[in-house]
C-alpha cells in the first residue's frame, strides 16, 4: 500500500479580515490599529516569523520595542506559545542582556525596552530590516520612532547570496531583504497627536500612501526616486472569533467615555490620555475669536525652545467688562479668568516636537511684529501689552562674555520676567490650570479659555499626558511647550485671583 499523503501542519492561520491584509501586506510602514483584541500581537510576531528560513539568514534581523521591559510580557508569552511549534530549532535567550530569539540559521528578534529619544544611541550603526513597536500611542512624540529608522536598513546583496534549489540544484537569486516598520496601537494615548497625524489622516484604512523622495543611490551611483509605502489596518475584535464574550462585557463596561471610544470602537476622535482628562471641555473653552475690551490686562508668557519648539502666548485677563462676541453677543467671564488671545508655535508642525531653530534676536524681531498687527488690527488696544512670565533658563550666562537669552531679547525691545519655577511650581500649576477650566464649565469663579485661531494650544493641551510615575504632573518627555507657557501664566504672581482657586485633582 502506498503512504497516504499528510496534510501540512498549520501552526498559526491569520483570522479572515484585518490580520490576513496585516500578513499579506508589502508596504514598508504598517500600522495595524483599532479596536482591543483583534490579533494585532499576533500578527506582528508572524510578519517577522515567516521570512525565517527563507535565505536571508543573520541579515533577516528584527527588533520589538516597547516603553517598559513590563509591558513586553505578552509579546514574550505569545510567542513562546507560537515560535516552539514550528520545530525549526528556535532557541528563546531570556537573560536581560539577550532577551530574543535565535534561529539555527542565523536569525534573531530581539524585545527591548525604549524610552526616551536618547535610547536610540543603544543602536546606533545596527541594522534591523524589521521594527516593530508595540501600541505606538504609548509614545509621547515621534522623536524615538524617527531616530530608529536610520537602522531600518540591511547590507544583504542578493548577488552575494546565490541560492541553490535542493531539488534541481540550480541556483537563484533571493528578493531583496524587505525593510518594514510594523506598529500596533489603539488611538488612547500621550503619543495620539502625532501619530494621527502621521498615519490616521492621510488615508482612510487599506489606501497606500507613497512618500517618494529623490536621493543618491550607492549602489548605481546616481540619484533616483526612492517610494516607500505607508498603511494603516483597521481592527476590531469583532474578526477575533477566540475572544470570549467576558472580555467583551469587561470593553462594554468601560465608564471613561474616551476609553470608551478609543477601545471598543477604535475611535480616532478622542482625548485621549490627558492631564485635562474630565475637565476639558471644547464647547465652553474654545472662543470665536474677539476683540479684547481695554480695561483688560494682557501680557505674554514663553517656553524657549531651539531644536525643541518654542512657545510665546499672548493672555488677556478679564476685569469683568463685557466683551463683544463676533456673533454680536455679549459675554463677561469672572475677573480674573485668563484667556489665549494669540499664540506663536515655534514648530516645523504641530504634534511632531520639532523646533525651528530660532534665533533670539529673532524670535524678539517675531514677537515686535505680531503685537505690532494684533494692535493695527484692533485685536489689542495700543500699548496694552505687558512683559509676562518666561521659562527662567533665558536668564542662564551657558557660556563667559556671552549674553543671556533674555538680554539678547531685551536688546530687541522684548522683555520678560522670571516665571515661578520653585519647588511643587509644576504640579501647582497644574492644579491651577485644571481648577480655572473646571471652573469655566461650572461657570464660577475664574475660568480659562482659548481664542478657537490658537490651534497648536487646542491640539495639544487635550492629551497632554501624565508622567507615569507621579500623576500629579505631566509627562516632560512629551510636547509639553505650549503647557508650560500656559503654567508659567497661571501662575504668574501678580495674578491675585488664581491664587484662590480651590486645589482639586480629579485622578
Amino acid at each position: 500500500m502506498s503512504a497516504v499523503p499528510q496534510e501540512p501542519r498549520v501552526v498559526w492561520k491569520p483570522l479572515a479580515g484585518s490580520q490576513t491584509l496585516a500578513m499579506t501586506c508589502p508596504c514598508n510602514f504598517i500600522l495595524f490599529e483599532g479596536t482591543r483584541g483583534p490579533g494585532k500581537t499576533d500578527s506582528q510576531l508572524m510578519k517577522f516569523r515567516r521570512y525565517v528560513g527563507m535565505g536571508y539568514g543573520r541579515f533577516w534581523r528584527g527588533i520589538i520595542f516597547d516603553r517598559e521591559y513590563k509591558n513586553l510580557d505578552d509579546l514574550v508569552s505569545k510567542s513562546l506559545r507560537w515560535y516552539p511549534e514550528f520545530f525549526d530549532g528556535a532557541r528563546w535567550l531570556s537573560s536581560r542582556s539577550d532577551y530574543k530569539w535565535v534561529w539555527p540559521t542565523g536569525e534573531e528578534l530581539l524585545f527591548r525596552q525604549a524610552k526616551k529619544p536618547s535610547d536610540y544611541y543603544n543602536y546606533h550603526g545596527q541594522e534591523f530590516p524589521f521594527i516593530g513597536w508595540n501600541e505606538l500611542t504609548k509614545y509621547p512624540t515621534p522623536e524615538l520612532f524617527d531616530a530608529m529608522m536610520s537602522t531600518n536598513r540591511s547590507s544583504f546583496r542578493p548577488q552575494d547570496h546565490p541560492q541553490t534549489d535542493q531539488e534541481t540544484n540550480e541556483q537563484y537569486l533571493l528578493p531583496e531583504i524587505p525593510l518594514m516598520v510594523f506598529s500596533t496601537t489603539n488611538p488612547y494615548g500621550p503619543g495620539h497627536n502625532w501619530v494621527k497625524l502621521r498615519f490616521i489622516d492621510p488615508a482612510p484604512p487599506g489606501k497606500v500612501v507613497r512618500i517618494t523622495t529623490n536621493v543618491f543611490n550607492p549602489r548605481t551611483q546616481q540619484r533616483e526616486d526612492i517610494t516607500k509605502t505607508q498603511v494603516r489596518i483597521f481592527g476590531s475584535y469583532k474578526e477575533n472569533i477566540y475572544l470570549s464574550p467576558e472580555y467583551i462585557a469587561e470593553l462594554e463596561s468601560i465608564t471613561d467615555p474616551n476609553k470608551h471610544k478609543a477601545w471598543l470602537w477604535g475611535d480616532w476622535d478622542v482625548v485621549a490620555g490627558g492631564a485635562f482628562d474630565g475637565v476639558w471641555d471644547e464647547s465652553i473653552h474654545i472662543k470665536k475669536r474677539f476683540k479684547i475690551p481695554s480695561g483688560w490686562k494682557i501680557d505674554r508668557s514663553f517656553d524657549w525652545g531651539s531644536s525643541h519648539p518654542f512657545s510665546v502666548a499672548w493672555w488677556a485677563e478679564s476685569n469683568g467688562e463685557y466683551a463683544t462676541m463676533p456673533d454680536g453677543s455679549r459675554w463677561s467671564p469672572p475677573a480674573g479668568s485668563l484667556i489665549l488671545l494669540h499664540e506663536w508655535y515655534g514648530s516645523k508642525q504641530i504634534g511632531m516636537n520639532q523646533g525651528i531653530l530660532m534665533s533670539a534676536k529673532d524670535i524678539a524681531q517675531g514677537i515686535r511684529k505680531r503685537e505690532s498687527e494684533l494692535v493695527v488690527n484692533h485685536w489689542v488696544p495700543q500699548g496694552r501689552i505687558r512683559p509676562g512670565p518666561a521659562d527662567s533658563q533665558i536668564y542662564q550666562v551657558r557660556e563667559k562674555d556671552v549674553d543671556t537669552i533674555a538680554k539678547k531679547m531685551e536688546d530687541y525691545g522684548v522683555r520678560w520676567i522670571p516665571a515661578d519655577k520653585s519647588p511643587g511650581s509644576r504640579i501647582n500649576g497644574l492644579e491651577l490650570a485644571r481648577g480655572m477650566l473646571e471652573n469655566a464649565i461650572r461657570g464660577e469663579g475664574p475660568g480659562l479659555y482659548f481664542m478657537d485661531h490658537c490651534r497648536a494650544h487646542i491640539s495639544l493641551l487635550p492629551t497632554l499626558p501624565r508622567d507615569e510615575d507621579n500623576l500629579d504632573d505631566v509627562d516632560t518627555d512629551s510636547e509639553d511647550h505650549v503647557w508650560d507657557g500656559t503654567r508659567y501664566r497661571v501662575l504668574k504672581g501678580s495674578n491675585r485671583y488664581a491664587t484662590v482657586i480651590p486645589l482639586r485633582f480629579a485622578g
